[in-house]
């Protein structure tokens, strides 16, 4: 019997045109196996609708966008018996490049044929889910100030970074992880499932889908001067040896700050108050991952 699968196409992500998509999936998905349906998500008809909608009627739902795209349609299925499906074409790709699925449109095609599967873990913070990373501080300011710009992609966000950089200031937390405290000033906190923000920036090399357990990654004030080196320990997943980063593992965080102000879930920016609380729920979401994926 075929399995039954839809197609969500975010056409806003990463910047890049999905016109010739619905064809290559015509093309290359196989028919023998599957019975497909593509949507676009719009406005009006936003893809966690479209994804809550689904979940009652297909066997797999995919995403075809980034981070954002992702995080709207795995929430809609994170606890369900359905299967996630990513085809990357964001501007950083974090989940999909961490479960090595291809960055290539038609071999991310082909490689839902094969239907290799396997069950993750995620995120709640204060109850809203994520899958890959999210985050206070520098990175949720980032993602907030990014939301706001008509640019999209890579280059538009490392822009945005660079002139943000020299104005953000650190921040005071109360941090208690399975009950112990920790008081931290930190330029950025960010918590961890899997190892990397996206482009191969890895904030937690050791992180796992698997573990049941969330990378809290304490990154402490640092000087400009050394922003390249930071950015290099990212890219070589060095980070862990910095003076700067502090990694601390557990199920469940809590956390207090002077003001409320941005979060980010997967790269989504949100508004919440100065009180944050993090649970993790282990073996809740089923996605398709690249044959090279190591759990």
């Amino acid at each position: 019997m075929k399995k039954s699968i839809l197609f969500i196409i975010n056409p806003v992500s990463g910047g890049k045109k999905k016109d010739g998509v619905p064809a290559l999936i015509e093309k290359y998905l196989d028919k023998g196996v599957f019975d497909h349906e593509v949507i676009y998500s719009t406005a009006e008809n936003s893809i966690r609708s479209i994804a809550k909608k689904a979940v009652a009627v297909y066997d797999i739902i995919v995403a075809v966008g980034g981070d954002g795209t992702v995080n709207e349609t795995a929430s809609a299925l994170a606890g369900t018996d359905k299967t996630l499906a990513i085809i990357p074409y964001g501007s950083g790709n974090g989940l999909a490049r961490f479960l090595n699925i291809p960055l290539d449109t038609v071999k991310a095609i082909k490689n839902i044929n094969t239907g290799r599967t396997e069950i993750i873990d995620a995120g709640k913070i204060n109850n809203q889910w994520f899958f890959n990373m999210a985050g206070l501080g520098f990175d949720a300011h980032i993602s907030e100030v990014f939301s706001h710009d008509k640019q999209r992609g890579f280059k538009a966000y490392f822009t945005s970074s660079i002139q943000e950089f020299s104005n953000y200031k650190a921040q005071d937390y109360h941090i208690e992880i399975d009950g112990r405290a920790y008081d931290r000033e930190a330029f950025m906190l960010s918590f961890a499932n899997s190892s990397q923000f996206g482009n191969n920036a890895h904030v937690s090399p050791s992180a796992s889908l698997h573990d049941g357990l969330i990378d809290v990654c304490v990154v402490k004030p640092f000087p400009g001067y050394r922003l390249f080196e930071m950015g290099l320990r990212m890219l070589t997943k060095q980070v862990e040896s910095s003076a700067f980063v502090e990694i601390i593992r557990g199920k469940h965080v809590k956390i207090k700050r002077k003001s409320p102000g941005p979060i980010h879930l997967d790269g989504e920016p949100s508004i919440i108050g100065d009180e944050i609380e993090i649970n993790m729920f282990p073996h809740t979401l089923k996605v398709i991952v690249g044959d090279h994926y190591k759990p």
